[in-house]
């Protein structure tokens, strides 16, 4: 067994785990889009960012693909955290908004903007579909080709893949697939339909760590008089 710091306490699991799977066992929510259970972990999208290391020794790092050290310190819902993976939603929307698991994404986390072009494309790279392919269906069909922006996700050679049984597993795990409630012809690039509150605690605690919940929508903090009264110090 690996003893660490997770969000303040001490916790142990056994040797192999990633943060990811750590948080996942002890009921702690991270939001992720490549990562898909029973896949290699891809560590593309940078949604499942957590804040490791003590003081200002600090730094991000995907959970999906790190490994749990012994006495390491993990902290999950930091305002860095936050701010990292909003900006990373913002990211994804602006490349594809007509996605549904973008755009609840955007509403579970607070995102109503994208400041960047959007470029309405039809694949993020997450690479879901090319990891189905070949380590579930051993089909080995399509893969990635170029690099940088130029990247894509095809067939060899552009041409159809004796290898592709049809099966339809690249589109099941394809976060793109499923199209926004108001289908391709949006007029706005955020929906906003399923939009949460903005959680209160991050303006007073550097964490969103409470009895009440892990995610911060509790909206109690300012409530208590204490609180309004350190926060306005703070101001």
């Amino acid at each position: 067994m690996i003893t660490f710091i997770l969000n303040g306490l001490e916790v142990q699991v056994p040797v192999g785990y990633t943060i990811l799977e750590a948080c996942q066992f002890f009921g702690i929510e991270i939001p992720t889009l490549c990562y898909y259970e029973g896949l290699e972990p891809y560590g593309g999208c940078r949604l499942c960012l957590v804040e490791i290391g003590k003081g200002t020794n600090t730094k991000l790092v995907s959970s999906c693909t790190y490994p749990v050290e012994e006495g390491l310190v993990v902290r999950t819902n930091t305002a860095r955290v936050i701010h990292a993976r909003k900006i990373m939603i913002e990211l994804l929307l602006s490349i594809c908004p007509t996605s549904k698991t973008i755009q609840d994404l955007a509403s579970k986390f607070g995102v109503t903007k994208v400041r960047v072009p959007v470029r309405h494309e039809d694949c993020i790279l997450c690479g879901r579909c090319v990891r189905m392919c070949k380590e579930q269906m051993q089909g080995k069909a399509i893969g990635f080709v170029e690099r940088g922006y130029k990247k894509k996700i095809t067939t060899p050679f552009n041409s159809k893949s004796e290898d592709c049984r049809l099966c339809g597993g690249c589109m099941y795990v394809c976060p793109v697939c499923e199209l926004r409630c108001q289908g391709p012809d949006a007029t706005t690039d955020v929906c906003s339909g399923c939009l949460h509150f903005e959680p209160t605690c991050i303006n007073t605690h550097e964490d969103y760590q409470c009895w009440s919940a892990t995610t911060g929508n509790c909206g109690r903090c300012e409530g208590r008089p204490d609180q309004q009264k350190k926060t306005k110090d703070q101001q």
